[in-house]
């Protein structure tokens, strides 16, 4: 098999996936530390599964030398998040109040002022900044909270709990440490979101261990599928389960299917069109599937509350998913 094809095509969409979510709700998300992360996370699930320094380094083409230096390298800045100039020119106009574009220009001097003016276009096309005037006579104000959308930073706040209390319920007994290396989160929020979500009995506190260290721990975790928060959790859990599940299958050294199998996935593709006589039963597939995953879900729940559950209990995962592409050339229907 080629696996350095199928690793370059799944690296090719994880980074359609980075795109979409670095862009979404007209946010720019600085990406300037992604290529530097992905590399230390690969380094440490490599060396993780075994593989020492030396073969490490070979896989990434380079000297050891080379590769021990940039690993320090990385390891020491990696909690560097300087702003994009994206970020740093909306913080200014924020705080300033109302600038004028030369003002802007000449804070910003040092960087390049065609990607200057470029972002300063994308501001404004975005609704995060509003502009007066024409030309290097305009004139900027940032959008109030009201302008753009009071739920937002109730939203915001909403889903990072969600992505903690996700990490929680994966982790527990977890701990400020762990929620942060899973979520990339700083701290400071961690605990702020575990003590919110304490006061709301969504999670339980433990007493600190024998090194003093706090930990949580939560027996469910329910993200519900029409709320206005914690989509972002939700992807993440979905995206999680689906490599856990990938991931498992290899390390069990099977590359197909076989009857009865417990871990793995499949992905069927239907073509149909207006007035087709499955038509409305392809298109209720995913509902009518949630439907019975959250029935059995909370007959399962009901039971462990009831009965409570032992110390070796087994966590079984089922994602499940779908999507419509609309004017496609597929001429047959798939299964895989």
């Amino acid at each position: 098999m080629d696996f350095a094809a199928l690793i370059n095509a799944i690296v090719r969409q994880t980074t359609v996936l980075i795109a979409q979510l670095a862009t979404t709700a007209g946010i720019r998300a600085p990406l300037a530390h992604v290529a530097n992360q992905v590399f230390l996370d690969l380094v440490r699930e490599l060396e993780g599964q075994g593989l020492g320094r030396k073969v490490v380094a070979d896989m990434f083409g380079i000297a050891l030398r080379s590769y021990q230096r940039k690993v320090q390298r990385l390891a020491e800045s990696q909690t560097d998040r300087s702003k994009t100039l994206w970020s740093a020119t909306l913080t200014f106009i924020t705080d300033e109040g109302v600038v004028a574009r030369r003002r802007v220009l000449d804070r910003f001097c040092r960087d390049d002022e065609e990607v200057l003016r470029a972002v300063l276009r994308d501001l404004v096309d975005s609704g995060l900044v509003y502009r007066t005037g024409r030309g290097d006579g305009s004139v900027y104000r940032a959008a109030t909270a009201e302008e753009i959308g009071q739920a937002t930073a109730g939203d915001a706040a909403a889903s990072t709990e969600a992505f903690v209390h996700m990490a929680v319920y994966h982790l527990a007994p977890a701990s400020v440490q762990t929620i942060c290396d899973e979520t990339r989160l700083e701290p400071a929020v961690v605990l702020r979101a575990l003590q919110d979500l304490v006061a709301d009995g969504r999670i339980e506190a433990l007493p600190p261990d024998a090194e003093g260290v706090a930990h949580w721990r939560c027996a469910t975790c329910l993200l519900p599928a029409d709320g206005a928060a914690g989509w972002e959790a939700a992807l993440f859990h979905h995206y999680q389960s689906v490599v856990v599940a990938i991931c498992n299958k290899l390390q069990g050294g099977r590359s197909r299917s076989v009857p009865q199998e417990v871990i793995g996935g499949s992905t069927w593709e239907y073509l149909i069109w207006s007035g087709h006589p499955f038509e409305d039963q392809v298109l209720a597939l995913l509902q009518e599937t949630r439907a019975r995953a959250s029935a059995l879900r909370q007959a399962v729940t009901a039971h462990n509350e009831r009965h409570g559950r032992p110390d070796d209990a087994t966590r079984v995962i089922f994602y499940t998913g779908q999507t419509v592409h609309l004017g496609d050339d597929h001429t047959e229907e798939g299964e895989s």
